[in-house]
């Protein structure tokens, strides 16, 4: 609950801003290539992936983002041990290693902020930071190491594949430089915070999960 009122906080912060700094806007499109890492315990993973972004700055120093992002499948295992569900059962227990494929599409929207010059300086370098919020679209896929039966055993997380989803409180952290002709080249550190759990049975780790940080760079096109 109180995640999701912190969300609405933002989202009213945001609209109040881009109300009270209207004039000329610039806009903006980016892409970048980016390098995510999952540090959840039990999901920790690599993966690589791509975002597009559109930018619309009423100031030379605030404005409004929206980005789309997509990433490669991402590997990670788990030692499990399934239950027998009836006594007479034998064994009662089986360990097994459940192996998991996890990616991610994700959808943000939020403000960026111009710490050190601005969207349009055509000289030096640019330091800025994003705070948003966005929909994590997540699908996992479950392969455990040996066959078996559901219909005797409780298993921890589900076979098979499925989608989830996660709201995420976004941050960023950016570097960028002009090359001239209104284009300018960015690096930038990203993170995604779960705003929500909505529990999954073919997810193993569900609580604050997953926490997720990446690594951009890619280029940016003023249009003026």
């Amino acid at each position: 609950m109180n995640r999701c009122r912190l969300l609405i906080f933002l989202f009213l912060t945001l609209f109040s801003a881009s109300t009270s700094l209207a004039q000329t806007p610039l806009f903006s499109l980016a892409t970048d290539m980016n390098l995510q890492r999952n540090f959840k315990k039990g999901q920790q993973y690599w993966a690589v992936g791509q975002t597009v972004q559109g930018q619309l700055n009423f100031t030379p120093k605030d404005g409004l983002y929206v980005w789309a992002s997509y990433f490669s499948d991402g590997q990670f295992s788990n030692q499990l041990i399934a239950s027998a569900k009836q006594p007479a059962t034998v064994p009662q227990q089986i360990s097994y290693r459940n192996n998991a494929q996890m990616r991610f599409k994700h959808l943000s929207t939020g403000w960026k902020k111009y710490l050190a010059g601005s969207c349009n300086a055509e000289e030096g370098f640019n330091i800025y930071t994003y705070a948003g919020f966005g929909l994590a679209l997540g699908r996992v896929i479950n392969t455990p190491s040996v066959s078996i039966d559901s219909t005797d055993y409780l298993l921890p997380v589900s076979n098979g594949k499925a989608n989830f989803k996660r709201l995420t409180l976004d941050l960023g952290l950016g570097w960028e430089i002009p090359l001239g002709g209104d284009i300018y080249l960015y690096a930038e550190g990203r993170t995604w915070i779960p705003a929500s759990s909505y529990p999954s049975k073919y997810l193993f780790v569900n609580k604050n999960a997953p926490m997720i940080g990446m690594f951009n760079a890619g280029v940016r096109i003023l249009f003026d």
